[in-house]
């Protein structure tokens, strides 16, 4: 920023010297050197607090991303919606059979028709082999 090298601080050095003599020149470089100490440390906080912010606002925007991107919420969601499905299927098929008929047809398991069992006392009968069609 500044480009000061040795020969310009020797020349203000010597003018503040001369300006305030020698025996008020060593107050007025520790008073000096103090109100600089404080600015450098008031700077070095305000720099600090604002480095931390920046952390705490990158880590808030990490924290939402990956809420958004979490596996689990996009499960909750699929499982929530099949689970729509099932109950808007099992209430139609548990409607009244007028809601029913408008609704979709209903929908019947095939189950095989029930085998007469020989009367009691007859002897059992061999099995034939149907004939296919």
């Amino acid at each position: 920023m500044f480009d000061v090298g040795f020969w310009e601080l020797a020349m203000v050095g010597l003018v503040a010297l001369l300006v305030f003599g020698p025996e008020r020149l060593p107050s007025l470089a520790r008073t000096a050197g103090l109100w600089l100490g404080r600015a450098r440390r008031f700077l070095s906080t305000v720099k600090a607090d604002i480095e931390q912010e920046l952390k705490t606002e990158e880590l808030k925007r990490i924290l939402n991303e990956q809420q958004l991107k979490n596996p689990l919420h996009e499960f909750i969601e699929d499982t929530r919606g099949a689970l729509n499905d099932v109950r808007a299927q099992a209430e139609q098929s548990l409607a009244p059979p007028e809601q029913a008929a408008t609704a979709s047809p209903p929908v019947t398991p095939s189950t095989p028709e029930p085998v007469p069992s020989p009367p009691a006392g007859a002897a059992p009968a061999a099995i034939e082999p149907k004939a296919g069609p």
